[in-house]
């Protein structure tokens, strides 16, 4: 070094600086160093005829330290960006590149903020996504129209715009939101570039100080590479979170389509167990048992009008009609109080219901498994109800033949008529009545069809002849039959029902003449205005006598007048007496006082007396004349048709 010094002494001054330039620019000097040697060259000497060719190459070294400067800074940012790249493509998740594009673009620009929006294709704007070294939480959330402020504008344009200091920026169009929002933040030089993929723009990439800046070329251009590697690393990790996403769906549809599967599997398998039950004849008991085995609850089925057909795991429970209407409106099983309830439908046409206890929180494969044991039983019902139509036309078959007049069948013959119905289940051996029924036309076939399943749980028969519906039932009390029957099928058919009764009678040879009087009945209940009840013969009074053809007298009189021939009877009283003498003379008490030769006092005391006895309304029009047919009927029977004179 020494030698070196001692050589360059020697030299001239220009040349002295032209090889401490050359020393310096060697070993890398900053700019500052290489500045300040024409100062120290004429301290050392240099005359001001060198001076000009000192600074000349004062200059000269100075345009090279910049060159190497720029160089330098070239390829440390080129070297940033490669490892941007890297970094970049390392990453899957969407929310990572994303933070790491803003994180290193506030690194390589030495900004104080750092963000990026991105598109949003439904609102027609853009959105603040990322952000680094920002404090404000109304900036964090900004929203930047299509041309509003800085980040708009390159948004719409696809240009990169950098504005000295914002605030004061008028090539811009400002607004209140993002003014303030900037303002909040601080930030005065803002830099944004437009992250394009081909022709689309995605969003904007934005560097920003929070005192004036002025964004050179270089950093233009740096921020520019690095949002076109951001684009594609955005694009990348977009695609791939929809593969992702979509593998994700597609599992879930695989899951799906196997649980749908297996559902399919057990449902099937659980119809083909229903349905071999059905086929091999199993009841409905069975077939309730099999259902309440499957869904792990309790079953009942009922018919049309709410009983009980069958129960297994349950209590009686009685369908709610609210359930049944929304089950046959909606063609599903209903959930409401409790239970689950489905309508069994053939078609449209009703055919009672089936009620799961249990499960409140029942699966959809589950609730459709009970749809289609609902589906089954109707199936079941279907078939019992064809077994009991064709047992009907048996049923009904013999019945014609039994209310057949004699002589007009050729099976009328007794002994066959008995051990046909013997078949049947019908002891003709017991008494019976015969009811003729009667409802408005557009009803009768429902009509016939419960009346036929009356007649199966009583044990007699049931069918239609000559318009009316008939039945034939084991009982000595016709009357009570008729008004059970008129007030439990009004209740079933929703319309009033009417029943004319006769019986009892034993033996075929009876049922003829009970069913024409059953009928003559049915008639009387109309014509009496009496539509929607039931009766017998013997119950419509002094009507019942005349149409009756095996009239009871007797019983008649009995059942008007037994008080007081009773009364009579037991006390030796003339209240009988009394009453025919105060009607033969126009129900006057002077001119039956006379007839009796008593007091008018004694007339009204026995007539108090009969009160008491046949109860208040005994004078009342229909009521007197009751009395009096009974009073005519008792002189018939004791042979004479005139009152007795006293």
């Amino acid at each position: 070094m020494t030698a070196g010094r001692r050589s360059d002494a020697r030299l001239p001054a220009s040349a002295r600086a032209a090889r401490r330039m050359l020393d310096l620019l060697a070993a890398d000097a900053p700019t500052e160093e290489l500045a300040a040697q024409p100062a120290r060259l004429r301290a050392e000497g240099a005359g001001p005829a060198e001076d000009a060719w000192i600074e000349e190459t004062t200059e000269v070294a100075l345009s090279v330290r910049r060159v190497l400067d720029q160089h330098r800074r070239r390829e440390a940012e080129l070297v940033a960006l490669f490892d941007t790249a890297g970094d970049l493509a390392a990453l899957r998740d969407l929310d990572a590149v994303l933070r790491a594009i803003v994180r290193r673009a506030r690194t390589l620009l030495g900004a104080d903020v750092a963000y990026l929006t991105l598109h949003d294709p439904a609102a027609h704007d853009t959105f603040m996504r990322v952000t680094d070294g920002s404090v404000s939480a109304a900036f964090q959330q900004l929203r930047l129209g299509m041309g509003e402020g800085l980040g708009g504008l390159v948004a719409q344009t696809s240009r990169p715009y950098a504005s000295i200091d914002y605030r004061t920026d008028r090539r811009f169009r400002h607004t209140e939101a993002i003014d303030d929002g900037v303002a909040e933040e601080g930030l005065r030089g803002i830099l944004g570039v437009p992250l394009r993929l081909g022709e689309e723009i995605i969003g904007v990439l934005f560097a920003a100080d929070r005192t004036p800046r002025e964004f050179t070329p270089d950093a233009i251009a740096l921020l520019a590479s690095l949002a076109d590697h951001a684009a594609v690393a955005i694009d990348g990790a977009r695609l791939l979170e929809e593969t992702r996403n979509t593998l994700v769906r597609l599992e879930a549809a695989n899951a799906t389509a196997r649980a749908h599967s297996e559902t399919l599997h057990q449902a099937s398998d659980a119809h083909d167990r229903l349905s071999r039950l059905v086929l091999r004849g199993a009841g409905v008991d069975e077939v309730a048992a099999e259902i309440a085995a499957l869904l792990g609850g309790g079953v009942a089925v009922h018919d049309t009008d709410g009983s009980e057909l069958a129960r297994a795991g349950t209590e009686p429970f009685t369908p709610s009609p609210e359930s049944l209407a929304a089950s046959r409106a909606e063609g599903r099983a209903v959930h409401a109080g409790g239970v689950w309830t489905c309508a069994v439908l053939a078609g449209s046409e009703p055919l009672g219901s089936i009620i799961l206890t249990g499960p409140t929180d029942l699966p959809e494969a589950d609730r459709r498994l009970f749809e289609r044991a609902a589906l089954v039983t109707a199936m079941l019902l279907l078939m019992r109800r064809s077994v009991a139509e064709a047992e009907d036309r048996v049923r009904g078959e013999l019945l014609d033949d039994l209310l057949a007049g004699p002589g007009a069948s050729a099976h009328r013959d007794g002994g066959s008529l008995t051990l046909r119905a013997r078949r049947l289940g019908v002891d003709l051996g017991r008494p019976h009545a015969v009811a003729a029924l009667d409802c408005e036309p557009a009803l009768r076939p429902r009509l016939a069809a419960e009346t036929a399943r009356t007649a199966r749980g009583l044990g007699g028969l049931a069918g239609t002849r000559h318009g009316h519906v008939v039945l034939l039932a084991p009982s000595d009390r016709p009357g009570a039959l008729a008004r059970g029957l008129a007030a439990d099928l009004s209740r079933v058919l929703g319309a009033p029902v009417t029943a004319g009764a006769a019986g009892p009678g034993t033996g075929p040879e009876h049922h003829a003449h009970l069913y024409a009087e059953a009928v003559r009945c049915l008639g009387a209940l109309h014509a009496l205005d009496r539509t929607g009840e039931g009766a017998d013969t013997a119950e419509l009074g002094f009507v019942g006598v005349l149409l009756g053809d095996r009239a009871d007298i007797g019983a008649y009189v009995g059942r008007v007048l037994g008080p007081v021939l009773a009364y009579d009877a037991e006390r030796g009283t003339d209240l009988v007496r009394t009453l025919e003498a105060y009607y033969a003379r126009g129900a006057s008490l002077s001119r039956a006082k006379d007839a009796l030769h008593v007091h008018v006092n004694t007339v009204v005391q026995r007539l108090d007396r009969v009160a008491q006895l046949l109860g208040p309304g005994w004078n009342s029009p229909d009521s007197a004349l009751e009395i009096q047919l009974a009073l005519r009927l008792h002189r018939l029977a004791r042979g004479t048709d005139t009152p007795p004179h006293p």
